[in-house]
């Protein structure tokens, strides 16, 4: 791999290079998609060597793939990271992150203001599997402080959080969770390696639902845990348990994608800047949620931990008729429930993304009934605000 090459180098070299090198076998440029299941062995020693991890190479690729191996090193590099695992979807990553770190019988402190599913894998299956959670408004890092106890294992953060852009001082919250003993976690899919590096100051693992700007294209599912390697060990075994595994064809699509997720996540950014200022000046628009605004209520945080605001903007309509009226009337945005595609993405997180959450902790994360989130894609940003805006003309 590269990475010896790239590890000195920019951002976008690290994104084009990084755990890339032509093929040495035929001298692919782009790294082949080894679409197997199993690799044949030389002899039975051989076959045993590396099922004990004693010898170098690949067995089964449930267990490691060369297409995927390019795709943790290139990760890795941008995250800044000792070592990456990835996974066939976001969720699977979260799972492996909890089922490789946490035992029955222990605990963890979260951020009230999480991805739905996130929130369901926590007070549904793992709960039943004996592993509570204690979720609580993180913006004070105090109150993460007061809910660790004796059995607390992590720390789990969303900064910005889906879909109410509440951030979270990383710095804080993992001196607090370190003073006692405790590893801090962060899911950083809504800004990217591009916007911030939370392993920079003090987080201990980072996760990514790669499914969204590492893609960047729609068109695959694909999950990351980046961190220590002793950590990631851990959690790589949970993932093959598990099964867990990215599909070599997917780990090359994600691939094509991370090389230019700088270039994607800086136009991200700047177009939902001006989204989010426009809607701002809008009458007919109650608050808008951005951390790149002087309004937002952390913007000073947001200022000093990112590099970059991120491309999803928020904002509440009054009502959940009034959010389901605008959003069926654009015809440029797209329904869809995701986010960091090319195309620009909406839906009502109350009634979607976050629909399986509890009235009073959809509340506590405050996601109102007329909140619309918006996922600001690379189309012209004029063309966006223009559909914008003649949909606002609809509402009633």
């Amino acid at each position: 791999m590269a990475d010896d090459f790239t590890a000195k180098h920019g951002e976008a070299t690290r994104a084009i290079h990084g755990g890339q090198e032509p093929d040495p076998y035929i001298g692919a440029v782009s790294t082949p998609i080894y679409q197997t299941a199993s690799f044949a062995f030389d002899s039975v020693e051989q076959a045993v060597a590396r099922a004990a991890h004693l010898e170098e190479g690949y067995s089964y690729s449930r267990v490691g793939n060369p297409t995927t191996d390019a795709l943790e090193h290139k990760l890795a590099l941008l995250e800044e990271a000792e070592a990456c695992v990835v996974f066939g979807s976001g969720m699977g990553a979260i799972s492996a992150l909890f089922l490789g770190l946490c035992r029955t019988g222990e605990h963890v402190v979260c951020a009230d203001s999480i991805y739905g599913a996130t929130h369901g894998l926590l007070t549904g299956p793992l709960a039943k599997w004996g592993l509570s959670a204690t979720f609580v408004d993180a913006r004070e890092p105090g109150n993460v402080a007061r809910a660790i106890r004796p059995d607390t294992r992590l720390v789990y953060l969303e900064s910005p959080s889906n879909p109410t852009l509440r951030l979270v001082d990383f710095e804080a919250v993992a001196q607090v969770a370190h003073d006692r003993g405790v590893l801090v976690a962060a899911d950083n899919t809504f800004a990217t390696s591009v916007n911030q590096l939370p392993l920079r100051v003090g987080v201990d693992l980072v996760l990514y639902s790669a499914t969204k700007y590492i893609s960047g294209h729609g068109d695959t599912l694909g999950g990351a845990v980046l961190g220590g390697a002793e950590l990631i060990r851990r959690v790589r075994q949970a993932e093959i348990l598990h099964g867990a595994t990215l599909s070599p064809m997917n780990a090359f699509l994600l691939l094509r994608g991370a090389q230019t997720l700088p270039l994607r996540v800086r136009a991200h950014n700047a177009h939902a800047l001006a989204v989010a200022r426009w809607l701002e000046g809008h009458p007919a628009v109650g608050q808008v949620i951005y951390p790149g605004l002087e309004r937002h209520p952390q913007h000073a945080l947001a200022r000093h931990q990112m590099r970059g605001f991120g491309g999803v903007v928020s904002f509440d309509m009054g009502s959940e008729a009034r959010a389901e009226q605008y959003i069926d009337a654009l015809r440029l945005c797209t329904i869809a429930a995701s986010l960091g595609d090319v195309k620009t993405l909406v839906l009502q997180p109350a009634r979607m993304s976050h629909r399986f959450m509890p009235p009073q902790a959809r509340a506590d994360a405050g996601i109102t009934p007329g909140l619309v989130r918006l996922a600001v894609g690379l189309e012209d940003v004029e063309d966006i605000i223009a559909d914008l805006e003649q949909a606002l003309a609809r509402v009633e």
